[in-house]
C-alpha cells in the first residue's frame, strides 16, 4: 500500500464528486507526470475506471435513468474500435517501440479536446436549443450513433480519456434526453467501453493492479465526500478551474 497513492486518489475522487468532471482526464496525466509509464497509466486508468463505472450504472438502472437502445447503438461502434486501438498500439509497439510517444501525444491532444469540451458544457448547456438532428428518432440517426461510437471509441481506447466528457457532449447536442437520462446513458455505455478496452489492456500486461488497488482505496470515499459537498459549492467556476488545469496538463504532454 502507498499511502501517497491513497491520497491521490482520494483528491481526484473528491474533485470528481465535487465537479463531475471525468476523473481520465485527471487521473491519467497525473499518473504520468509521476513517473508511470503511459502505458500502464492508460490501462490502468481504464480498468479502474470500469469498477467505478460499474457502481454507477447499477444506481442509474435502479433509477430507469438509461436509454439502452442507445447505449447498444453507441457500443455497436465504440467497443469494437477501442479494441482496434489498443490492438493497433501493441501492433505499433512490436514494430517501432513508440508505444509509449504515440500514448503520450495522442493524450496531449485529446485532454485539450476534453478541456474545451468541458468549457462548452459548463457554459453553453443551458443555452441549447432543439435542433433538426435533436428532433429525429433513434432509428434515423442508428448509422450516426454508430459513427459517433466508432470515432470516440478510438479515441478512448488509445487515450482512456473521453468516455464520459466526449460521449456526453455528443448526446447533449445530438440526442433529446432529460438531464438525468444522458447521465445514466453516459455512465452506462461508458462502463461497457473502459470495460472492454481495460481488458485488452490487461491482456497485454498494461495494468498495475496493486496500483489501482491504491487509487480506489482513495477514489472511493474522495468521490462520495465531494458529492456530498457539492451542492454547497458553485458548480461553475469549479468547472472552469478543473477544465483549465486539464488544458495546462494536455499542452505538457504534447
Amino acid at each position: 500500500m502507498s499511502i501517497g497513492i491513497i491520497i491521490m486518489g482520494l483528491l481526484i475522487g473528491f474533485m470528481v464528486g465535487l465537479t463531475g468532471v471525468g476523473g481520465a482526464a485527471l487521473l491519467t496525466p497525473v499518473l504520468i507526470l509521476i513517473g508511470i509509464s503511459p502505458s500502464i497509466a492508460v490501462g490502468t486508468d481504464l480498468f479502474y475506471n470500469s469498477i467505478t463505472k460499474l457502481f454507477g450504472s447499477f444506481q442509474h438502472w435502479r433509477q430507469k435513468t438509461i436509454n439502452l437502445k442507445l447505449v447498444k447503438h453507441l457500443a455497436m461502434g465504440s467497443i469494437p474500435s477501442a479494441i482496434l486501438a489498443v490492438g493497433i498500439l501493441h501492433l505499433f509497439d512490436s514494430y517501432f517501440h513508440n508505444q509509449e510517444q504515440i500514448i503520450k501525444h495522442a493524450l496531449g491532444y485529446v485532454l485539450i479536446l476534453v478541456a474545451l469540451a468541458t468549457l462548452v458544457k459548463t457554459f453553453i448547456k443551458n443555452k441549447l436549443v432543439l435542433n433538426k438532428i435533436q428532433m429525429k428518432s433513434l432509428e434515423e440517426k442508428r448509422t450516426m450513433t454508430i459513427m459517433i461510437g466508432a470515432v470516440l471509441g478510438f479515441i478512448v481506447g488509445l487515450t482512456s480519456i473521453g468516455s464520459g466528457s466526449l460521449f456526453a457532449i455528443a448526446m447533449l447536442y445530438l440526442y433529446r434526453m432529460t438531464p438525468s437520462e444522458l447521465v445514466g446513458t453516459d455512465i452506462a455505455h461508458a462502463f461497457l467501453l473502459v470495460s472492454a478496452a481495460g481488458l485488452m489492456h490487461a491482456g497485454i500486461g498494461n495494468i498495475d493492479y496493486l496500483l489501482m488497488v491504491n487509487l480506489l482505496l482513495g477514489s472511493i470515499p474522495g468521490v462520495l465526500l465531494g458529492s456530498t459537498l457539492s451542492s454547497k459549492f458553485p458548480a461553475k467556476p469549479l468547472r472552469t478551474i478543473m477544465a483549465l488545469m486539464i488544458l495546462v496538463s494536455g499542452i505538457k504532454l504534447i
